[in-house]
């Protein structure tokens, strides 16, 4: 039984899950939810992050076996792909149901935002729309923060700008590691069609974009607390894909800091919303 837990837990895609689940919480509790809308809000993000990750796992068994993928741990044989799956149905199911303990509207987008995120993983992976589920999905997670709160105000604009610019830079940025790989197995979305030098510059600029908007969105002048994360947001990948290219070079791994400089902007962006008191 731990082997299989510790099995779905590597196949959840952590990382990545932690952070965005973390980032919603720390958003919602800025945005003025009370301590349990806040425990509400991560319950459905985790929930819903562990859907994508499962489903994601499940559908590219066969590929992640094909290219060697020992990380991964269904191709590796550490949990069967039926497990997964039904792991992946069960978290799908509970997304929206968790989000029906705020209000209907925030589940209902977060319905929106967890079909948009499995159509990424089939069958627009592949496609030049790939970042498309991405840019409506990370779009839709603060516009669900806003509307999950009493009364389920109406989100700005400026935050479901901000956050479709963050996640489409972070499809251009998450794929970067396996341009080999889906080069082995077929795929064949977006970035792969602008190459490793046109998503980098892709990423990169989008993730400036979503820090810019943040600050210049809201009413009154950009602070200098502001200011200074538009900076970071401008440094920090080109230092992180660089380290990660040297370390990945030196070990023979994967350059995986890519998504982590994505990770690190949004994190600078939400403390920046919650330090600022203008989430909404």
């Amino acid at each position: 039984m731990s082997s299989t837990v510790l099995g779905l837990v590597r196949a959840s895609h952590p990382e990545p899950s932690a952070a965005v689940t973390a980032v919603s919480g720390l958003l919602a509790w800025g945005a003025g939810h009370s301590p349990t809308g806040v425990a509400a809000v991560t319950a459905t993000v985790l929930a819903s992050q562990l859907a994508v990750g499962w489903t994601n796992d499940a559908l590219d068994a066969g590929r992640d076996a094909a290219v060697g993928r020992t990380d991964k741990p269904v191709a590796a044989g550490a949990v069967s792909r039926r497990t997964v799956a039904v792991g992946a149905v069960l978290a799908a199911l509970a997304t929206p149901l968790l989000a029906l303990t705020t209000n209907p509207t925030a589940a209902l987008w977060v319905t929106i935002a967890l079909v948009s995120a499995l159509l990424y993983d089939w069958p627009l992976k592949s496609s030049p729309v790939s970042v498309l589920p991405y840019a409506v999905s990370f779009g839709a997670l603060p516009a669900v923060v806003v509307l999950a709160l009493p009364g389920a105000p109406a989100p700005p604009a400026w935050l479901v700008a901000a956050g479709a610019c963050l996640g489409a830079g972070a499809h251009f940025a998450n794929v970067l590691p396996d341009f080999t790989d889906d080069a082995r197995t077929g795929v064949r979305g977006l970035p792969h069609r602008l190459g490793p030098a046109g998503s980098r510059v892709a990423a990169a600029a989008l993730l400036l974009a979503a820090t810019v908007v943040l600050v210049v969105g809201p009413p009154g002048p950009p602070s200098w607390l502001g200011l200074s994360a538009v900076a970071a947001a401008a440094v920090v990948p080109p230092l992180g894909w660089y380290g990660g290219r040297r370390a990945a070079g030196e070990a023979g791994g994967r350059p995986v800091t890519a998504f982590r400089a994505v990770m690190v902007v949004a994190l600078i962006d939400v403390v920046l919303l919650v330090a600022s008191g203008r989430v909404i």
